[in-house]
């Protein structure tokens, strides 16, 4: 094509027509390269010469998308006979003498080169004429062959040189079109590509470095359009503008549509829309796919599919094998079981929660208790006579996390929530802390300790809500199943009772017998309502009774039935147990996980979703779940220690478990009644016990450390320690005094008293850690006990210390003997006052409120007075004790 453009330049020919000419070749007037032009084929020689070319079937095979399209793979399965059938199509055309010399198939671009020979005088006429017979040859044997068996491609002339690569290079309909010559103006691009289908946009070229082909992009609508161009402009070489005296060759590559960067451009230079839009469908893909298979799993592990241990095939292997090859002793617990290990406040608690797991839920019940009071065993033995489906959080697991991921973790191993992502929450800090930089706040997108524990929560509720719905469910079907099975005894009865009197007939019978026309009817020729009169006597006398019964008896078994649902509805609910719900250590987090658990577990009982059971070592945890569930009292159960004679059989049992046989003397007796049933202080005594230590020794060992204990923790190792406590030491030194010599005091006759006046939080601080108990009744606090039975002898213990006490009680003295000087003082102050009211005004007018008022002021001062005067004697009396050592 370049000799015949450059001998028609130098014959005179104008370019712009050569253009033309060489734009609309293909199906009107384009020839190949390899097409050579001699001067006699310009002067109109009609001689013919023997000429090769080359054509480009498209969509023969499927255009290659990438190195996953199984397409391709399939299109080869038919390569042979997809070329066989192609053969015989393109061979059936002899214009001008035309002839395949070879097929050469190009499948990553879903077509095929032919190799064709021609005779020819002129070449542009010719080429026209057997493309246009070749394309009426395939339209009348149905198309091309395609790899589908759907309609086929088309059949183009090359106007270039073929170039059948094989490299990872795809389709795309994007041509990149390189200039190996000057620019190509982007109408004659257009003019050249638009036969091959629908162009998007040209774009124009841009500057490149030195020795870099400059080029344009040309966009096809069409993956199909743009490998067509690829395959037969390649190489091609036209004018680069109508009056241009110089040619240009064209070089054409696919260029993939979105480069690697302009995402990351994109994402660069709009943050704001694109991080809401991923966290959006980040959130999205969470709750649609995730969230259903947590629920699942939270319900699996609710109904033990995945505890090995409650499958059948488990338990018949540790029935008869396990067991038998076991040598491991098993220890009784009969202590647990027998009437005799369990005291009667451990049997009031077991009724007042199986009264309350009998109802539908409306509040949340707390069981607290010291510990070692029994309070899991109580729960294992209701849960077990129950047989209903428990959920076990234990709070003093999960605060031994050392952080917010372990946390997560662990809660969610607990309920069975699973999959969860823990090691997301420090990316997302991440991603805010870079949000913060490029858009100037943060995406939102990490949560916050108690978001997260909400969330595992609420898809835990839904798993438990599922568990009660599925159980109603199976319950429904079973009952229906059952009243299915009572209708066909019925009926089986009545049919045993109608053949016995003679009066049953089985129309099938005269199907087979046939008895004429009855045979058609099925029905005999005898009476189906022949009674007796005996019989029909009966049914009158029946009926006539039903009717003054009817109502009633309706009546009883509508609320027969309703109390059964209700009985089969709380069956089916589940059992939420929360343990160990104290704040003692964690810290913030251990708040945090309380308060979510509180909120949780009041929406449980809201819905009536599931039965809360939350267990506690006091009671001063209920504050929480009563804020959490305002209008609704909270059911208190509360455990207390076992009383002398229980405490006597759990410490003689648990000796003779070591095959110690002991007979206890009164003094013994004595001796373990000062540890007042706490079964931790009973079970430490034991240990001691089996030690060699003597009951005397073993108590008295017990003492001295609980005295260590207390003096550490309610009064500090020194004055800056003290200050870090909740409490003042003046305001445990009073209740140590007072429980030193009663068994118990007025809650609220301390509360008003110095050094508290009417602060009830040192008291709720010092039953959290203990120290004291606190005793309701009728839902209020109504007296303080020591923390443990064995405190009151520490306490008195402590107080018989002289050097201890002259301490404690000389700053004691001094707070109060501080507080007696204010009120002197403020008394004066109002003396003083009323000395000068007294001197303006009239005494008939006021003077004896002013005296009266003066009287009551003198009083109180010298009462205050009094007491300062007696508690500074006091002091110098316990300094003389201390000067002296004790």
């Amino acid at each position: 094509m370049s000799r015949f453009l450059a001998s028609a330049v130098r014959d005179g020919v104008r370019p712009r027509h050569l253009v033309r000419e060489v734009l609309h070749a293909g199906p009107r007037r384009c020839m190949s390269e390899a097409v050579t032009a001699s001067p006699a084929s310009l002067e109109g020689m009609a001689q013919a010469e023997t000429r090769e070319g080359w054509l480009f079937v498209d969509s023969v095979f499927p255009v290659r998308l990438g190195t996953w399209d199984i397409r391709y793979h399939l299109g080869s399965l038919r390569e042979e006979t997809l070329l066989e059938r192609l053969q015989i199509i393109l061979s059936s055309v002899k214009t001008h003498d035309f002839r395949v010399v070879s097929l050469e198939p190009h499948a990553k671009d879903g077509g095929v080169f032919v190799k064709f020979q021609y005779s020819a005088g002129e070449p542009q006429s010719a080429l026209d004429t057997i493309i246009r017979d070749l394309r009426a040859t395939a339209t009348h044997h149905g198309g091309t062959p395609s790899w589908s068996g759907l309609l086929g491609g088309n059949i183009w002339l090359v106007k270039g040189r073929p170039w059948r690569e094989d490299m990872s290079r795809y389709a795309s309909p994007i041509i990149k079109v390189a200039f190996e010559g000057p620019d190509v103006k982007d109408e004659i691009l257009y003019e050249l590509l638009r036969p091959f289908g629908r162009i998007q946009d040209v774009t124009e070229p841009t500057p490149v470095p030195p020795g870099v082909l400059r080029s344009s992009t040309v966009t096809f609508s069409r993956l199909r359009s743009a490998a067509i161009a690829r395959n037969t402009i390649h190489g091609a070489t036209i004018p680069p503008s109508p009056s241009a005296p110089t040619l240009t060759t064209l070089r054409t590559a696919y260029q993939k549509p979105i480069q690697a960067h302009a995402v990351r451009d994109y994402i660069a230079s709009h943050p704001r829309i694109f991080l809401p839009v991923l966290f959006f469908f980040i959130g999205t893909l969470t709750y649609t796919i995730f969230d259903p298979i947590r629920v699942l799993t939270v319900e699996g592990k609710l109904e033990g599919w995945f505890d090995f241990r409650d499958y059948g095939l488990y338990k018949w292997l540790q029935r008869n094998a396990f067991d038998r090859l076991s040598f491991t002793v098993r220890t009784d617990e009969d202590d647990v079981t027998s009437p005799e290990g369990v005291w009667d406040d451990r049997r009031e608690a077991e009724d007042a929660l199986e009264r309350y797991l009998s109802d539908l839920p409306n509040t949340v019940a707390l069981v607290h208790g010291p510990q070692g009071s029994g309070k899991s065993r109580m729960l294992n033995t209701v849960l077990k006579e129950t047989s209903r489906k428990a959920l076990v959080i234990d709070v003093a697991e999960l605060s031994k996390a050392g952080s917010d991921a372990v946390l997560v973790s662990s809660l969610a191993y607990q309920t069975g929530y699973w999959p969860v992502f823990s090691f997301l929450n420090s990316v997302n800090n991440l991603i805010d802390l870079a949000s913060v930089g490029l858009i100037g706040q943060k995406t939102g997108l990490s949560s916050s300790l108690s978001d997260q524990l909400k969330q595992i929560l609420e898809v835990v509720g839904t798993g438990l809500s599922r568990v009660n719905v599925s159980h109603r469910e199976r319950r429904d079907r079973v009952m229906k199943e059952q009243e299915r099975a009572e209708l066909r005894k019925e009926a089986e009865a009545v049919i045993r009772e109608r053949i016995r009197k003679g009066i049953w007939h089985d129309g099938r019978l005269d199907c087979v017998a046939g008895n004429g026309v009855i045979s058609e009817l099925g029905i005999g020729d005898e009476r189906l309502d022949d009674l007796g009169a005996d019989d029909q006597a009966m049914q009158a006398h029946n009926e006539e009774k039903g009717r003054f019964d009817d109502s009633e008896k309706a009546q009883g078994m509508n609320d027969m039935k309703w109390n059964q649902n209700n009985a089969d509805d709380l069956q089916s609910m589940p059992i939420v147990i929360i343990k160990g719900f104290e704040s003692k250590g964690g810290g913030q987090r251990r708040e945090e996980l309380l308060d979510v658990l509180s909120q949780w577990a009041a929406t449980l009982v809201e819905n009536q979703v599931a039965h809360v059971v939350v267990v506690s070592d006091n009671r001063e945890n209920a504050k929480r779940l009563a804020k959490a569930l305002p209008s609704q009292p909270l059911n208190l159960i509360a455990l207390s220690d076992a009383d002398d004679v229980n405490a006597m059989i759990f410490v003689r049992r648990r000796l003779q478990e070591v095959n110690i046989e002991v007979e206890f003397n009164p003094e013994e007796v004595s001796y373990i009644q000062r540890l007042g049933g706490r079964a931790s202080d009973l079970e430490s005594l034991v240990h001691k016990a089996r030690s060699g230590l003597t009951i005397q020794e073993a108590v008295e060992d017990i003492v001295a450390r609980s005295t260590a204990e207390i003096q550490k923790n309610a009064f500090g190792d020194d004055l800056e320690d003290a200050k870090n406590l909740p409490w003042t030491r003046e305001q445990v030194w009073i209740l140590m005094k007072q429980l030193s010599t009663k068994p118990e005091i007025s809650y609220h006759e301390v509360l008003m008293d110095f050094p508290f006046k009417g602060d009830e939080t040192p008291l709720r601080n010092m039953e959290q850690a203990e120290l004291i108990a606190v005793s309701t009744q009728n839902g209020r606090p109504s007296s303080i006990k020591p923390g443990k039975p064995v405190y009151k002898y520490v306490f008195e213990r402590l107080v018989q210390d002289p050097v201890f006490k002259a301490t404690q009680d000389i700053t004691f003295n001094e707070k109060v003997i501080a507080s007696s000087e204010t009120i002197v003082k403020a008394c004066e102050a109002e003396l003083l006052t009323l000395r000068d009211v007294e001197n303006v005004e009239p005494s008939w007018l006021g003077g004896s409120v002013i005296s009266r008022r003066a009287s009551y002021l003198a009083k109180k001062m010298r009462a205050a007075q009094h007491k300062i005067e007696a508690l500074e004697k006091q002091n110098a009396d316990l300094k003389k004790i201390l000067s002296r050592g004790g």
